[in-house]
């Protein structure tokens, strides 16, 4: 009963993919499992978990600049952008939404196949919702 979820949103926090490992799994695991995943991006926003530098250079590789502070058990500390980090919490408040789903925030289900389908019928309804009042700003103010 014990699982991670690990997400890529776009940049206005609206959910695009999902990944779902066991709690004692690392990280690492789902980065690397996500990394293929990620669409075309100026900059990865990610916390402390995914600094690794196998990811930062993976990262780079495809053009991305990763936006991860370093774990604290660094000998040398990693210099990362902390105004463009405050936006972490927009992944932060899509998890929030997600959890306003009862199913997902209680974890009815057993199996993980069918919690993992469920995360995946809320993010749905978040993104078309989002779109939906992304949409609508932009008509009000253009």
């Amino acid at each position: 009963m014990d699982t991670k979820l690990h997400a890529v949103t776009d940049a206005n926090g609206r959910p695009l993919s999902f990944l779902m490992t066991a709690g004692q799994v690392s990280d690492y695991t789902g980065a690397a499992a996500l990394l293929d995943d990620l669409p075309k991006a100026q900059w990865l926003l990610g916390d402390h978990g995914y600094d690794a530098d196998w990811f930062r250079d993976a990262l780079q590789a495809k053009g991305i600049q990763p936006c991860i502070p370093g774990r604290t058990s660094r000998l040398e500390p990693i210099k990362y952008d902390k105004r463009r980090y405050r936006r972490r919490s927009r992944i932060e408040i899509m998890f929030g939404r997600l959890k306003h789903w009862r199913r997902v925030a209680t974890r009815y289900d057993r199996w993980p196949t069918v919690f993992l389908s469920a995360i995946a019928l809320a993010a749905t309804v978040i993104f078309w919702l989002d779109q939906r009042v992304l949409t609508l700003a932009d008509s009000c103010f253009s």
